[in-house]
């Protein structure tokens, strides 16, 4: 390992989701209690099609936070109720209107990233899906800010009709909108893993990145969801577990964070919460285990 790989890999943001119940500020706070380096979020209930508009004062609030804790980059996570592969219009058009909010939202707050899953095609096949989610994404892009917030299209586990099971399918996506700078890629590890992507072993870590690169570009991985998977590789069943306890184990993440070139991505807990027998809040736990993975420079 060079000496400024081991630099970067030394300076490696992790961080975990944190609720914003009681006001969107308030994820900085938990985030600082749990030993975050960076954060995500929802903008608005995520189960949710509306939510009241953000009002200057939970703007201000939030803004202070951010600058008063340092933690960044905040990523937004978008609602699950959004299908832009829907072939249900209404269901499409809902989508696109709420997705428009929400990258409002975040370009209000300054957030620079936006997580989606493309979207499910419900027995339409995968061609007409991405054709759908392309469409969708142009509408959004058309009556949204250029500059402002990024769609980071999520990695899938392939339950049911679910598209972003294979990386192809990002980079199709990406092919097919007008305006493909303005999506980046975030890879959830339980999802690749529950997709058929082995990341315990060096070879199959290896055929990840090597697709990543070739349909994507790793470039444009803008954020990493850490999970473990409760159940087995190429099961294509999402079930998070905690970090090293679940299928995937401690070699799959010990790839990822010794991997220099994907160093500066933000590494995200999506694990589940709560307190260990000791009383220790677990994302602070698992944060922990994934640090001690990173390996000195030789």
């Amino acid at each position: 390992m060079s000496r400024d790989s081991g630099i970067a890999l030394a300076k490696q943001r992790f961080g975990a989701h944190m609720s914003v119940a009681g006001g969107i500020h308030n994820a900085f706070s938990s985030g600082m209690e749990a030993g975050c380096d960076c954060l995500q979020i929802f903008v608005k209930n995520q189960r949710q099609w509306s939510a009241p508009p953000l009002v200057d004062e939970a703007i201000e609030a939030y803004k202070a936070a951010e600058r008063e804790t340092g933690l960044t980059p905040v990523i937004a996570h978008a609602t699950y109720l959004a299908n832009l592969a829907s072939p249900v219009a209404a269901t499409h058009r809902r989508s696109v209107d709420a997705l428009v909010d929400e990258m409002e939202r975040c370009a209000r707050l300054g957030v620079p990233y936006l997580v989606l899953h493309p979207g499910a095609h419900m027995g339409e096949g995968v061609a007409a899906g991405i054709e759908r989610i392309a469409t969708g994404l142009d509408q959004v892009h058309a009556r949204t800010e250029a500059k402002a917030t990024q769609f980071l299209l999520e990695t899938t586990a392939g339950q049911g009709s679910s598209i972003g099971c294979e990386i192809e399918h990002l980079g199709r996506i990406m092919q097919s909108v007008k305006a493909p700078g303005r999506l980046g890629v975030c890879v959830d590890t339980c999802h690749v893993f529950a997709a058929g992507y082995d990341i315990r072993t060096a070879d199959g870590y290896g055929h990840l990145t090597a697709e990543l690169e070739r349909y994507v570009g790793l470039k444009r991985i803008k954020c990493i969801h850490v999970n473990d998977s409760q159940r087995p590789c190429g099961s294509r069943v999402d079930r998070h577990d905690a970090i090293g306890k679940g299928k995937i184990g401690k070699a799959g993440f010990r790839h990822l964070v010794n991997d220099a070139r994907l160093a500066g991505v933000p590494r995200v807990l999506e694990t589940p919460k709560g307190t260990d027998g000791r009383g220790t809040d677990l994302d602070r736990v698992n944060l922990k285990r994934l640090r001690a993975l990173v390996e000195s420079p030789s």
